[in-house]
């Protein structure tokens, strides 16, 4: 279970409103230099704080501190849907074209096809498992200890 501790902002039936504080490894990591999220950490993509609709089946007071979580094999899953799919759809569709014998020109129209495609079916697939609980986060439990949130924005976690 990947677990990140937030802040109850509000409530309704069956979930949670948390804000999180966004924190970064990017200090301690050795290849920031080539790395993306450095970068847009650097530019100030987002803000310090995300917001997400946890489910619960507890009832939680606005300000709570509690622990959210996602199981890992749901992430693993979804990160399979949304790189491999596509990559598949333009190989695929990019071998089968050349070994029927068209030329380059069909290959890589063949390949670009192939590759909308497989995003077409990442989307198709994202709308029908919007109502799998298994995808969805959910509150583990009440925080252990309190944490200094405005400290903690400060300093850009």
């Amino acid at each position: 279970m990947i677990e990140e501790r937030g802040r109850v902002l509000s409530t309704e039936p069956g979930a949670v409103w948390v804000a999180t504080i966004r924190s970064s490894t990017c200090g301690s990591c050795q290849a920031k230099a080539g790395c993306g999220q450095a970068l847009l950490q650097k530019l100030g993509s987002g803000s310090a704080q995300g917001f997400v609709r946890a489910l619960t089946e507890q009832q939680w007071q606005v300000g709570d501190e509690v622990l959210i979580g996602v199981p890992e094999d749901a992430v693993v899953r979804s990160a399979l849907w949304v790189y491999l799919v596509p990559l598949a759809g333009l190989f695929g569709a990019a071998l089968v074209t050349q070994w029927l014998g068209f030329s380059e020109p069909g290959v890589i129209f063949a390949a670009a096809a192939g590759l909308l495609l497989g995003f077409a079916l990442v989307r198709w697939h994202d709308r029908h498992s919007q109502g799998d609980l298994s995808l969805q986060p959910q509150v583990i439990a009440r925080a252990a200890a309190p944490v200094a949130w405005e400290t903690r924005a400060q300093e850009g976690y």
